[in-house]
């Protein structure tokens, strides 16, 4: 790829701070000559894999920049903005983001325009900056999109110091944001073949500081391209979700759902429909990181069709599936399907639910919760290792049974009795036996003393066989 451009402001002090910590974190040949055709252009650094390119106004204004470089012999496939995050909080954060106006454009670039994002660089300074800022107390945040410049071709990213003159200026803020904007360039350009794919999100809802959304970036295998904050989300037409989408490079919309109304939750979640895009929740995100993203998409895709706006679960038995189908070099596209006894399996999880969530966390590749919060008794897998699965749950499943009940097999109908006892309150009434304590004792399964007779529970408990054919 082409050399990665860094651009800097003289009229922009967290810039300045920046720059000088580039300058002295890196090797850098310094161009002794600008081209006459960029006036604005003060200095040029260069190294192997990046350059410096420092101007003498602000940055926001400059839209079509890429041009510029390109035609002054600076040519790129992405541009990282080193600047001031101003706020009148005071606070002293590290922050990323991209640009655009998603109505009027007060700070530079065009009305109703994005630029175009660069959502894996973002990613990889934002880690960068989280990894080398638990020292300082900076806090670490993706912002949502916000002024220019907009009209860009070339993928554009901002890495700021912020909120006021004091962090703008302070060395240890310009070191942390250099050295993370270093080490992401040198992990975008070692990573760019045969990395695994990082899916990228468009953002809606949150404040300015996107934390929800900063919060999957720093923990989850995903990213983020632009994002609007929730007073922002009234100007998302059909032609913004279009551009956000493109603009991003994304695979799917994300929403901050507490911090949305219902109203305009229902609005984009239509809008989205129609233009027949994804919407994923916060738990299928952090399944992504345990499965290869196209591979999600066919898991999600199958589970929707059984559990429509269930939830699933990738556990540790589905990653070393995976793991086995790659170290045969296996196609590991292919889902097995299988169903446990659905009377067995719904007896099971009556029972205790928890111990058979935990069961299935140790045993079941992928279950599924449906919508309404029962757990589905279909369980999906890769290959012939999912078969194995199902006997494995169906076994566990009786297991937990015994636990609770006296369990019988009758082998030539393949048919599992479960044999519970029940109180009977008119067993007990018939032997004379008056409400109260001694009922309540009975009640327990304790024997009780009537007039000098012992009266054992298995007199007034009733037993009740419940059978189920396991072939069905």
């Amino acid at each position: 790829m082409k050399k990665i451009n860094i651009l800097c402001s003289a009229a922009d002090a967290a810039s300045q701070n920046i720059k000088e910590h580039l300058l002295q974190n890196a090797y850098w040949d310094k161009i002794d000559e600008t081209p006459d055709n960029w006036k604005e252009l003060i200095s040029v650094y260069n190294n192997q894999e990046m350059r410096i390119l420092e101007i003498e106004g602000h940055h926001i204004y400059e839209d079509r920049i890429d041009e510029k470089m390109k035609s002054s012999g600076y040519d790129t496939d992405l541009i990282i903005v080193a600047s001031k995050h101003k706020s009148s909080d005071g606070r002293s954060v590290l922050t990323a983001h991209f640009t655009g106006n998603p109505d009027k454009a007060d700070f530079g670039g065009r009305p109703k325009e994005l630029s175009v994002a660069a959502p894996h660089m973002l990613r990889l300074i934002l880690k960068n900056m989280q990894k080398l800022s638990d020292d300082i107390g900076y806090e670490v945040n993706m912002e949502s999109t916000h002024h220019g410049p907009t009209e860009l071709k070339t993928p554009m990213v901002y890495a700021e110091i912020g909120s006021s003159e004091t962090q703008w200026n302070y060395p240890e803020a310009g070191s942390i944001a250099a050295k993370a904007i270093l080490e992401a360039i040198k992990e975008f350009t070692s990573c760019e073949n045969g990395a695994a794919y990082i899916p990228i999100a468009v953002g809606f809802g949150g404040g300015h500081y996107a934390l929800r959304q900063t919060e999957l970036i720093l923990n989850a295998e995903v990213t983020f391209g632009h994002n609007f904050p929730d007073y922002q989300l009234a100007f998302v037409d059909r032609n913004m979700m279009i551009q956000a989408f493109e603009k991003s490079g994304a695979d799917f919309a994300y929403f901050d759902r507490k911090s949305m109304s219902a109203k305009e939750r229902d609005r984009l979640s239509s809008l989205i429909d129609e233009l027949h895009y994804i919407l994923l929740r916060e738990s299928d995100i952090q399944e992504i990181g345990k499965v290869p993203w196209n591979l999600f998409m066919n898991i999600k895709n199958r589970c929707n069709k059984l559990c429509p706006d269930g939830k699933f679960r990738a556990t540790e038995v589905f990653r070393s599936q995976i793991e086995k189908s790659r170290h045969k070099d296996e196609k590991y596209d292919e889902i097995a399907l299988y169903s446990i006894n659905e009377k067995l399996f719904q007896e099971t999880v009556k029972t205790n639910r928890k111990l058979t969530e935990e069961m299935l966390e140790r045993c079941a590749p992928i279950y599924m919760e449906r919508n309404n919060g029962t757990l589905s008794n279909t369980i999906l897998g890769m290959g012939a290792d999912t078969k194995s699965a199902m006997q494995n749950v169906t076994n566990e499943c009786i297991k937990i049974l015994k636990e609770h009940y006296e369990i019988k097999y009758i082998p030539d109908e393949n048919i599992l009795c479960i044999i519970s006892e029940k109180f009977d309150p008119k067993a007990a009434k018939e032997l004379g036996i008056p409400p109260g304590p001694m009922l309540g004792e009975l009640a327990k399964g304790k024997p009780i003393v009537l007039e000098g007779k012992t009266i054992t529970p298995e007199i007034v408990h009733k037993k009740k066989v419940k059978r189920i054919h396991l072939s069905d």
